[in-house]
């Protein structure tokens, strides 16, 4: 119940088609729409994503800082791995249709995609989530930073990090081949088709305001 809410309004939503609120689009088969208060103004302290991958897809590793996170596979199947930072163990949890995941707020966590047609609904305990992403935090912690912190050496961070775009959400990259036998996911045994990367997402909140970024 939104309490602020003007029920009487003419702007007054009860529905919202979110096929017209692109978070992020990869590709026709990997992409994803977003649904807050800002799309749907009556929601209220919940939103979701609609996912969709293709096998091997990865939504990146990210955290929400100010949402738990709800993962329901609606077709396919997926693996939710997850950090449980008490325990300092790396969990992976497979779900196939009309299962879930439950990723606590503020743990470290990515979803790959097991079969193509994969389709999952992230419901999160927040208006808005809010989402830090892996890509964001490699490319702009300075190299210098994390070299001298992990005695590391700064030219070969910077080599290391270099192919790493800003807000990736869904990877890998357009031809992408290398690494692909070394994935740190037990449940993992394909090779990633190559996809084709579109778009940038600019916001660290789940808004529909995107641009066009690397084709």
């Amino acid at each position: 119940m939104v309490s602020e809410m003007d029920y009487t309004s003419p702007s007054t939503q009860y529905t919202f088609d979110l096929n017209n609120s692109p978070l992020f689009r990869k590709d026709s088969r990997n992409y994803i729409n977003v649904l807050g208060i800002k799309q749907l103004n009556t929601l209220g302290k919940v939103s979701l994503l609609d996912i969709f991958l293709s096998a091997n897809n990865v939504v990146e590793p990210h955290y929400h800082q100010n949402a738990a996170e709800l993962v329901y596979c609606i077709s396919g199947a997926a693996i939710v791995s997850i950090l449980n930072p008490f325990t300092k163990q790396m969990l992976h949890f497979s779900i196939t249709p009309r299962q879930v995941a439950n990723v606590p707020q503020g743990w470290w966590h990515y979803e790959v995609a097991s079969v193509d047609n994969t389709h999952l609904l992230a419901i999160f305990d927040a208006p808005t989530p809010e989402v830090i992403l892996g890509s964001d935090i490699l490319k702009f912690t300075p190299a210098n930073i994390m070299a001298h912190t992990y005695c590391l050496d700064e030219n070969q961070w910077k080599q290391a990090i270099a192919p790493v775009r800003p807000t990736t959400y869904i990877g890998p990259y357009t031809n992408c081949n290398k690494g692909m036998d070394n994935i740190p996911n037990p449940y993992l045994n394909q090779q990633y088709q190559q996809p084709q990367y579109n778009q940038q997402y600019q916001q660290t909140h789940y808004l529909p305001q995107y641009q066009q970024y690397w084709g």
